[in-house]
């Protein structure tokens, strides 16, 4: 923090908590007000880049939407309420039931907004853990979780996810992705337009597959419309031709490399020609983007959101990294190559190149038998366990920065079964579509009110760095930050009321951690600790303890917090190196390229490559300004074209009999909504385009500015019991649909 030209206007260093691309900032502020917000030149990571949405901070810092106290429920109204009010009321309904009716009567559901705050994604465990319940949602299985399960049998580990080393790439393939809009997917690429600008410039060459020419399919060397869930085929058809024309390079890698002939023989039935009609693309481009790939300098295959969220997302997703692996790309520089996290990475801790592996199906739900993945169950069973009766039904739920009813398939149905719950408690910063059905809303912090590191991205970032930023304002008395909050909540689920000593109780949890990774000289390790709280603490336990740490003194030089609060901009670890074996964690020491599970479901795939593809589907759009549903109202991103459109082929709209700019039907077998329509021919005839996140127009939320320019639910088109069997991840993409005049 530095003073400039009034004494008291002052600059602050900030990390963009809005999106994956994790941008640094400047913040100006005068007393408690925003002045402006631009790009930290001096950032070594994003180097002064930010999109639209990092300016929108101000707006959501002064929202007036946004709560500040919370909310208890009294009949049809909600009344502002005290802290200690808030807590008891949760104190005197909550426990009841879970001793009335078990553990499993509550269900807890986490969105995507937590992983851009460190209090929350570092204590949404110890909630719980304490409630005790299988009954765990997250927004993974509306997004990423085929990624993260093929990641987890393939290396050993959720995160260990292999991204794109574009700073030295010759050939990037994006499938199913646009990292212009969002600055990358299970990817934090800041500035990827200029990344791949550079790429081009050092002669490489960018290719997109994608049912859209998207903003990144517009900058690219080559673009090929593909049909929406045709993604399988089109990659078990280029692993096909690599093996079918002696293109499989498996280099320095071979030692590590585990079922290689039995992909090679899963693969037979997927030649170019067989899957060519179904994709929409031409057996010999199928063939040579997969010689492309081979004879590249360098390169890698990037997949996304578009392959994740379909019928074979699991597939799609391993498959890419088969890809990656035969062609020799894979932990390569300019292929695909593992981030080397400072803290928090489970692939830098233990025993290195051997683990446990994981474990899936550890318990299932109560009504469609959905297996547990990575300790959570599909989000869009969530209604079905709060309706259906019988044991173990759902009758209280606590939501974290989660609005399902907007974000996942069924939002309707979801909403008629929230108003069935007993109880429901939200921690949110809105009265949302989702909140307007708790009984209590405990109110966030404004992000511009807590310190931050990044726990999750660095991950899956570009270039290895660390950075932390110092909260710009100081927090409103009184209010609890929400790694408190869920603290509070822990105690009370555990029957230790509304009163319990939560800084007692994080002390103690850490030290158990403590006790875990120092052992005899934990007492040292708690000694070096003192004085700091909550997400510091163990931030500064993980950075010290991590694969850059000054291991609590033993490595001089090493990392600390202190060093970190000492280096606004943050400390740039270098770029991408090789890690095999070092980050695998499996069970046998090697990269697990035929997963049993996933050989076993590929013959579904082949199942349908001859079915007919529906004549009209519905995919999804990513937009800069709208990542989330909440951001529909700050006014920055509000404004401008409405982002909202459906958009339609011309070929489709004279089809159809609808006009450009009119009001359409758009249906299907599962519900129905009206769109206005925009016509385009950056789409493929039979392919309507209509973002997620929109639908602001249920009564009782209070999202004043998302209101006036409502938008349509995508997600009341879709089927909440259409997913990819193996990850329960939501199927989102690909949907049939019809459309008429409104």
């Amino acid at each position: 923090m530095s003073a400039t030209a009034s004494a008291d206007e002052r600059t602050h260093y900030r990390i963009c908590p809005l999106c994956e691309a994790c941008c640094g900032l400047e913040v100006r502020t005068r007393g408690t007000q925003v002045l402006g917000i631009r790009g930290a030149e001096n950032d070594v990571f994003s180097a002064g880049y930010i999109c639209p949405k990092a300016v929108a901070l101000k707006d959501l810092h002064e929202d007036p939407d946004r709560l500040r106290t919370p909310l208890i429920r009294r009949g049809a109204r909600f009344l502002p309420a005290t802290w200690d009010e808030a807590f008891a009321e949760i104190a005197e309904r909550l426990p009841p039931l879970l001793q009335a009716h078990g553990r499993d009567a509550a269900a807890v559901a986490v969105g995507n907004p937590s992983a851009h705050k460190m209090g929350l994604l570092l204590y949404f465990g110890r909630l719980a853990r304490a409630l005790g319940t299988k009954n765990v949602f997250s927004a993974s299985t509306l997004d990423q979780m085929p990624k993260q399960l093929s990641d987890g049998w393939m290396f050993g580990h959720w995160l260990s996810t292999a991204v794109p080393d574009i700073a030295r790439s010759h050939y990037l393939l994006v499938i199913g992705a646009n990292p212009m809009a969002s600055n990358g997917s299970m990817w934090t690429v800041p500035d990827f337009r200029a990344k791949a600008r550079a790429l081009r410039e050092r002669g490489g060459r960018l290719v997109v597959i994608d049912p859209r020419r998207s903003e990144t399919a517009a900058v690219a060397d080559a673009h090929h419309f593909i049909r929406p869930g045709a993604d399988v085929f089109l990659l078990a058809a280029m692993v096909h031709t690599l093996f079918a024309e002696g293109l499989v390079r498996k280099g320095r890698l071979t030692p590590y490399l585990n079922g290689i002939d039995e992909v090679r023989q899963a693969v037979q039935p997927f030649a170019p020609e067989r899957v060519a009609a179904r994709c929409g693309i031409g057996a010999a481009t199928i063939r040579g983007l997969a010689r492309e790939l081979a004879a590249a300098p360098s390169g890698a295959v990037y997949g996304r959101i578009g392959t994740c969220t379909q019928h074979y997302g699991t597939l799609c997703s391993w498959l890419v990294d088969v890809l990656n692996a035969l062609s020799g790309r894979l932990d390569e520089p300019g292929g695909a190559m593992f981030p080397k996290a400072a803290a928090f990475a489970q692939n830098t801790q233990g025993e290195a190149g051997r683990g446990r592996g994981i474990t899936t199906g550890r318990h299932a739900s109560r009504v469609s038998a959905a297996p547990e993945v990575y300790g959570e169950l599909p989000m869009t069973c969530l209604a079905e366990e709060i309706e259906t009766p019988g044991p173990g039904r759902v009758r209280a739920l606590i939501t974290v920065a989660a609005n399902p009813v907007l974000s996942a398939p069924g939002g309707p149905r979801l909403a008629r079964a929230l108003d069935q719950l007993e109880f429901m408690v939200s921690l949110d910063i809105y009265l949302n579509e989702t909140t307007r059905h708790a009984d209590v809303i405990l109110p966030g912090q404004s992000p511009l009110e807590h310190s931050h590191y990044d726990v999750a991205f660095p991950q899956l970032s570009w270039r290895n760095h660390a950075r932390f930023s110092e909260a710009v304002f100081a927090p409103t008395p009184d209010h609890p930050p929400e790694w408190q909050q869920l603290l509070r909540l822990a105690a009370i689920a555990k029957g230790l009321g509304a009163h319990a000593d939560v800084l007692a109780l994080d002390d103690e949890a850490v030290a158990g951690e403590v006790r875990k990774i120092a052992g005899a000289h934990a007492p040292l390790v708690m000694q070096a600790l003192a004085g700091l709280q909550g997400p510091e603490r163990l931030l500064e336990l993980a950075l010290r303890s991590g694969p850059y740490g000054d291991g609590f003194g033993l490595k001089p030089g090493g990392l600390t917090l202190a060093r970190l609060r000492a280096a606004p901009g943050g400390i740039d670890l270098g770029e991408l190196a090789p890690r095999v074996p070092e980050m695998l964690r499996t069970p046998s020491g090697k990269i697990e390229l035929a997963p049993p599970p996933l050989l076993a479901d590929l013959p579904r795939a082949l199942a349908d490559l001859d079915a007919p593809a529906p004549a009209l589907v519905v995919i999804g759009r990513r937009d800069v300004r709208s990542n989330n549903s909440w951001m529909h109202n700050l006014p920055t991103l509000a404004k401008g074209p409405f982002r909202g459109t459906a958009l339609v082929h011309p070929q489709d709209a004279a089809r159809h009999g609808v006009a450009d700019g009119a009001l359409a039907v758009l249906s299907s077998a599962h519900g129905s909504v009206e769109v206005t329509l925009a016509l385009s021919d950056s789409l493929m005839p039979g392919v309507i385009s209509l973002p997620h996140g929109w639908g602001h127009d249920l009564p009782g939320a209070q999202l004043g500015v998302a209101a006036r320019h409502p938008g349509a639910n995508l997600n009341a088109l879709l089927d909440d019991a259409a997913r990819d069997p193996l990850s329960g991840n939501a199927v989102l993409s690909g949907v049939a649909v019809t459309i008429a005049p409104a």
